[in-house]
């Protein structure tokens, strides 16, 4: 899969965006916020054989702090690693701009997610920021290790 930069606009990353707000309505899932693009946050998409098939992106909060945002994988991709390779792609630019702590929230409903998340070395916390509150939501962090100069 190739890992890409895209603004905030892209047509691309709106209509991944737009699939993954469809199918957390449909689980019960999700704040049910639309999509509002920000130019503080960086924006990544997944593409295979020419299709955008994931998206994440990340945002800078306090001193060291990023979350990760908008993880997203079509369904008829996943089960192939991509998510995973996403999380890594974030985790990786995060790190490169002095970001060594991942902070992320997920649904209750989504425990695939919170499965995945989990076993890439993510460990349950409070509740931050906008997620402080919903009692939907589980939060969880990852302190990444400092990059070898």
């Amino acid at each position: 899969m190739l890992i890409e930069s895209r603004p905030a606009l892209d047509p691309e990353l709106a209509a991944l965006v737009t699939a993954q707000q469809r199918e957390l309505a449909e689980a019960g899932a999700g704040t049910g916020r639309i999509f509002e693009p920000h130019d503080d946050v960086e924006y990544l998409i997944g593409v295979v054989n020419g299709r955008a098939v994931a998206c994440a992106a990340w945002q800078a909060l306090e001193d060291g702090v990023a979350e990760m945002l908008r993880m997203y994988v079509r369904p008829a991709y996943r089960g192939r690693g991509l998510a995973r390779q996403m999380i890594v792609a974030v985790e990786e630019e995060a790190l490169a701009v002095g970001r060594p702590v991942i902070q992320l929230a997920t649904d209750l409903h989504l425990p695939a997610a919170i499965a995945l998340y989990q076993s890439s070395g993510y460990r349950q916390i409070p509740a931050f920021g906008d997620h402080a509150g919903d009692p939907g939501s589980v939060c969880f962090a990852k302190r990444l290790p400092a990059l070898v100069q």
